[in-house]
């Protein structure tokens, strides 16, 4: 648009749209102001059922910690205390990953580059904006394109299938206290498997279950197996995480060996600005912003995600 003075940066050359292409401009602002109020969810089969077998894999865990250990206890305090943490850990880790999959990452409206809009930026003579040919919009510095979203996500990390989402601005807090609440939840399985192979071979074996002895054995081993791999994974992602947010990059800017073009917010700052505030109990809350999304009056097309 050379009357304006600025120019646009696409590889692929894609023109600006105009007021004959498909989008529709004016119904596009109340589009993206009406989905902040609903629930963001992608629909890809590969993530929905990654997400759902995280979600069996955690009832499992549960269900061998309360009825196979705890329960046939003795020791009515030891049962008690150990089934309140577990089970406060599972609760706040599988609401950590609700939070995770269904908030928006940060999405940019689709199809935003049209001259309408580049006119209302009031850009100045020179400056450089880039468009995604993909999806049609005016990306913001760091932002990125999901092909399995197929949006374009601000401060975009990464694409987990585990969560049916990717993490980006909005949902990086989430994501970081669901890894965190799955390694806790996980070393507390190992030790109680410990503790529970120790107490059965100093004892009898169908004392110290409900279930029979092969039984009580291939839940224990099934559970110490997926307890090591699940920590593992949580905690290798919670201490990458932990290290883009204090660096202020994310793992598609390190992996792209991108020069920082924005003023980096290190450590403390970083971790303010994604977690909301000064330090405090709240940062460990999945709970905090959490409110109830109308449902939709009718479906929305023109997209892999759909509100619920």
């Amino acid at each position: 648009m050379p009357s304006s003075g600025h120019r646009l940066r696409d590889v692929e050359h894609h023109p600006l749209l105009t007021e004959n292409d498909s989008y529709d401009s004016s119904s596009s602002s109340s589009s993206e102001a009406d989905v902040a109020d609903r629930v963001w969810f992608i629909r890809d089969g590969c993530g929905m059922i990654c997400a759902v077998m995280t979600w069996l894999l955690v009832v499992y865990a549960d269900f061998v910690v309360t009825f196979v250990m705890l329960l046939p206890s003795k020791d009515f305090w030891y049962s008690v205390v150990n089934g309140v943490i577990f089970n406060c850990l599972a609760v706040l880790a599988l609401s950590s990953h609700l939070r995770t999959m269904l908030t928006d990452p940060g999405a940019v409206p689709k199809g935003n580059a049209t001259k309408e809009y580049m006119e209302s930026l009031q850009l100045k003579p020179g400056e450089v904006i880039y468009k995604c040919p993909k999806c049609c919009c005016i990306k913001p510095e760091r932002a990125h394109h999901c092909s399995i979203c197929k949006r374009c996500i601000r401060k975009m990390d990464h694409h987990c299938p585990w969560v049916n989402n990717c993490v980006g601005e909005k949902n990086q807090r989430f994501f970081v206290l669901f890894t965190m609440y799955i390694a806790l939840s996980s070393v507390h399985a190992l030790i109680l498997c410990g503790l529970q192979f120790i107490s059965c071979v100093r004892g009898q074996w169908t004392e110290c279950s409900d279930f029979s002895p092969p039984i009580t054995v291939i839940l224990l081993i099934f559970l110490c197996l997926e307890g090591l791999l699940f920590f593992t994974f949580t905690a290798v992602m919670f201490g990458t995480q932990i290290h883009s947010i204090c660096n202020d990059e994310t793992e598609i800017e390190r992996l792209k060996s991108e020069k920082p073009t924005w003023e980096r917010r290190l450590r403390w700052e970083g971790m303010k600005s994604v977690f909301g505030g000064p330090p405090s109990l709240l940062w460990m809350n999945p709970f905090v912003g959490f409110r109830f999304r109308r449902l939709p009056t009718r479906p929305r097309k023109g997209g892999p995600e759909f509100s619920v």
